[in-house]
């Protein structure tokens, strides 16, 4: 009997059947992690971190699902439920609900949500249900991570997969074991950020430890190789409403979209064909767990391969 690897909740915002998250699921099982999965029953793009309130949310077992994923049935357990609800509301049932209720053999150690179809880039990360049900898990202590596929032109889900599992990899060995403040139980005590014996890489670490940093991952349309760690990128979105003719309705959505020529940000090293990796603080910047601006420029440091250096331990400076 092969051993397990570490455990993962897995969730997304276009619901238990999008072909990114089934996609997702094929490749983390079939590597040995044990899944708990709890998505949308249906398409929640751009629902932000919106939560349904008071309204009973149905709860479906979909291990019909299983079968149709052509999964080893000799391999780690996994279990896959959809929630009638928002992709925050999906987080927080997981997490708060308690694994060992509904997923019992899966104690995860990380949630990885995904992976979207279309860019989640520059301010796309304060709308999408992606990057939110990331953030939603960190908030409640589960290291996150985000993954989105960035083109409409295509869904070539395995894009980047090499590096979707080398990043999840290594955040793995830096969130190790249970998470050490999962559903907050330590309040807002914390590190104290200015400790000079603590390097700065081990602040990092403790900060995406504890969920109050996430990685969002965007993979390009096509792909020769190239992973950059980079800042949020300026985009805009120009003619982005529509007025029916007989003057009762209106569409929201782009009619284009402009992206400052701004180097080395996720936006312009996307579009140049690299897999981008924007480390994000989870919480507003005057919450008490808020990562100080200094923890997050050293977090944007990447190592020779273009991860954040902090996932491979050779980040020094600036400590």
């Amino acid at each position: 009997v092969m051993s397990w690897r570490e455990p993962l909740f897995l969730t997304n915002d276009d619901g238990i059947d999008a072909p990114g998250l089934q996609y997702l699921i094929q490749i983390l099982h079939r590597r040995g992690h044990p899944l708990a999965v709890l998505a949308p029953s249906h398409e929640q793009s751009a629902s932000a971190m919106r939560l349904t309130l008071q309204n009973p949310l149905e709860f479906t077992n979909r291990e019909d699902l299983i079968s149709t994923l052509d999964l080893d049935p000799d391999g780690p357990p996994i279990y896959l439920y959809s929630l009638g609800g928002s992709p925050c509301d999906c987080t927080i049932v997981a997490i708060t609900h308690g694994f060992e209720n509904w997923a019992p053999m899966v104690r995860p150690q990380l949630c990885v949500s995904g992976i979207n179809p279309g860019p989640n880039i520059s301010i796309d990360v304060i709308h999408s249900g992606t990057v939110s049900a990331a953030r939603e898990a960190a908030l409640y202590g589960l290291p996150a991570i985000a993954l989105s596929l960035g083109t409409y032109a295509h869904e070539d889900y395995s894009i980047g997969s090499s590096v979707i599992l080398e990043l999840i990899d290594r955040a793995l060995k830096v969130a190790h074991d249970e998470p050490p403040n999962l559903l907050r139980t330590r309040g807002s005590k914390q590190i104290d950020w200015n400790q000079p014996e603590m390097d700065i890489a081990e602040r990092i670490k403790c900060a995406f430890r504890n969920g109050d940093l996430i990685l969002n991952l965007n993979s390009p349309a096509e792909w020769e190789g190239g992973i950059e760690t980079v800042p949020l990128g300026a985009r805009w979105y120009h003619g982005a409403t529509q007025l029916s003719d007989d003057g009762r309705h209106f569409t929201v959505g782009a009619a284009s979209i402009e992206d400052e020529p701004l180097p080395r940000t996720d936006c312009s090293s996307l579009m140049a064909g690299k897999v981008v990796i924007t480390p994000m603080a989870t919480w507003p910047q005057s919450h008490p767990l808020n990562v100080p601006d200094s923890i997050l420029q050293a977090a944007l440091v990447e190592d020779t391969e273009g991860y954040p250096a902090w996932l491979s331990s050779d980040l020094k400076h600036g400590g």
